[in-house]
């Protein structure tokens, strides 16, 4: 009896230190704390979205890219903080396979979102729009700003729930991995 105890002790330490441990190693792979990263990332079909002028886009045609579709709004004053800083890594030549595709939720306010970017000083971003709602019903959107990843075999890597920082050195590191 006594030795079980002892074994029993011994386990529970044990258990103990591997979940501590596994948490910490968890910890310093997250780049961002509100992104969620899928240890089994799920593949995407096609999906149709539309760039400014109406012309249909089908995320399909982005296999073999590292994808980032970004979900905001003009009213969202969290969407407004972090554009510039998504407009930057779209430009950042460090990323040769990046494509950033800022999918606007507002409904038919195609001027006003392009205001939006007017008054932000966005050079390196297009808008583009889900007017039938296709990636917002695929993707389960709870609300903006929501940022899915995609690696080049179009399957759905992770995903950023509320406002981020691109620019964080973290992430740039973390990201160019997927590049």
């Amino acid at each position: 009896m006594f030795i079980n105890q002892k074994i029993s002790k011994f386990l529970v330490i044990i258990f103990c230190f591997s979940i501590f441990s596994s948490i910490s190693q968890t910890n310093e792979d997250v780049p961002l704390n509100n992104i969620a990263i899928s240890e089994d990332p799920k593949p995407i079909s096609s999906l149709l979205f539309e760039d400014f002028s109406g012309n249909e886009i089908n995320l399909k045609d982005y296999h073999g890219k590292l994808v980032i579709i970004n979900f905001w709004a003009t009213w969202c004053a969290p969407c407004k903080k972090e554009m510039p800083s998504l407009d930057n890594l779209n430009g950042d030549s460090n990323f040769k396979n990046l494509v950033v595709l800022p999918i606007n939720v507002d409904k038919g306010k195609k001027l006003k979102a392009k205001n939006f970017f007017k008054n932000l000083d966005i050079k390196n971003l297009e808008v583009f729009f889900d007017p039938n709602l296709n990636l917002i019903n695929k993707f389960k959107l709870r609300g903006v700003p929501t940022t899915i990843l995609i690696n080049k075999n179009n399957e759905v890597f992770a995903r950023i729930i509320g406002e981020a920082n691109f620019q964080e050195k973290k992430f740039l590191k973390w990201l160019s991995k997927y590049d």
